[in-house]
């Protein structure tokens, strides 16, 4: 991936007294519940390697103690690795010296916490235009520039509102705003929204997306619910017991699941609402039908191709390009649950 933004290599966390012993013994094959049973260490991170792609959503995902906090912590080296490097645009976070990464955490690489993290003594206006202060911007053009992100949030007419007056969301909203004002490159989220009940976490998803739209950061998001990481993901990692697991697309991870750990994960999402037609379309044929997007999702092109004579559709890139077509059998298949889709190919 010749565009990484973040490339993570053969990267190890092990916590304990003498972690540096202890990689001799990772090296001999020592896994995480020997290493805490026989030698009062945890492995943490065990060789991951990732490439994070810019301006995209790099989705890292998996249960409590998989690691994935641990591992966002690394690319800020807010955590020290045992081992490995963090490139960021070709240059090495864990070289950097005191001064070189007090710049990166203020101008490169912003981060949005799970307990939203504000001063509870500052308004919103002061809890946005924090990471300005220290950047060192003038109080004017600090606080011009937050308001702008305050009103991209939504909380136009908080400002002077502390955080204890305002909603979990409300509150989560000051902490996107507060790390956008920043203007980083990169936007480390983790587990951002997982504190939100369901709708008010739907609704940041799509305040997230929207400006993603816009902004095209390269964004870092911790989350342990697969929905989340597919609805937003560019690229999903999954971790179990800090190591990646699986990496790749949504459509790859939901079709092409590596292991029975990643299939239980998957097996009760609604493909429909994930998998896009480009990923399923047979070649072109010379039938006619509907002219579809190959981003439309399988679900909302079933109920097009229903109506269609034809019981098909051509599907089409972004220049309007046919590109291949799907019908009726295709987008069943590919909304059926992985077992009934094994007793489908059955019959």
């Amino acid at each position: 991936m010749s565009n990484a933004k973040i490339e993570i290599r053969h990267l190890y966390k092990i916590f304990g007294p003498d972690p540096v012993a202890m990689m001799e013994k990772v090296r001999e094959g020592v896994g995480k519940d020997q290493m805490i049973e026989e030698f009062g260490h945890v492995l943490g991170l065990s060789d991951i390697n990732l490439k994070i792609p810019e301006k995209g959503i790099q989705v890292v995902m998996g249960l409590s103690g998989s690691g994935k906090s641990t591992l966002i912590r690394h690319i800020n080296r807010l955590i020290e690795p045992t081992t490995g490097d963090v490139l960021v645009e070709g240059e090495n976070v864990l070289e950097m010296n005191e001064q070189a990464l007090r710049n990166f955490r203020r101008h490169r690489a912003s981060m949005v916490f799970q307990k939203f993290a504000l001063l509870p003594h500052r308004t919103v206006m002061e809890n946005t235009v924090y990471g300005l202060e220290i950047q060192g911007l003038a109080e004017k053009e600090a606080r011009k520039q937050a308001a702008h992100w305050i009103d991209r949030v939504g909380l136009s007419g908080y400002e002077e509102n502390y955080p204890q007056q305002l909603s979990g969301g409300m509150q989560q909203r000051v902490g996107l705003a507060r790390a956008l004002a920043t203007d980083a490159d990169i936007l480390l989220m983790d587990e951002a929204f997982s504190a939100l009940d369901p709708l008010i976490r739907a609704d940041m998803q799509n305040i997230l997306l929207d400006l993603q739209q816009e902004l095209h950061k390269t964004i870092v998001f911790i989350t342990h619910d697969l929905e989340e990481a597919l609805r937003i993901g560019d690229q999903i990692a999954i971790l179990r017991d800090g190591e990646v697991v699986q990496q790749g697309t949504p459509q790859q991870i939901i079709l092409k699941p590596k292991d029975d750990y990643i299939a239980d994960f998957t097996k009760d999402i609604n493909r429909g609402r994930v998998i896009q037609l480009k990923t399923i379309m047979s070649p072109v044929n010379d039938l006619l039908g509907p002219e579809l997007s190959g981003e439309m999702m399988v679900e909302d092109a079933a109920q097009v191709v229903t109506e269609s004579p034809s019981s098909q559709a051509r599907v089409i890139d972004d220049s309007g390009r046919v590109i291949g077509a799907v019908n009726i059998t295709n987008l069943i298949r590919a909304m059926a649950r992985p077992d009934i889709e094994t007793r489908l190919e059955e019959l």
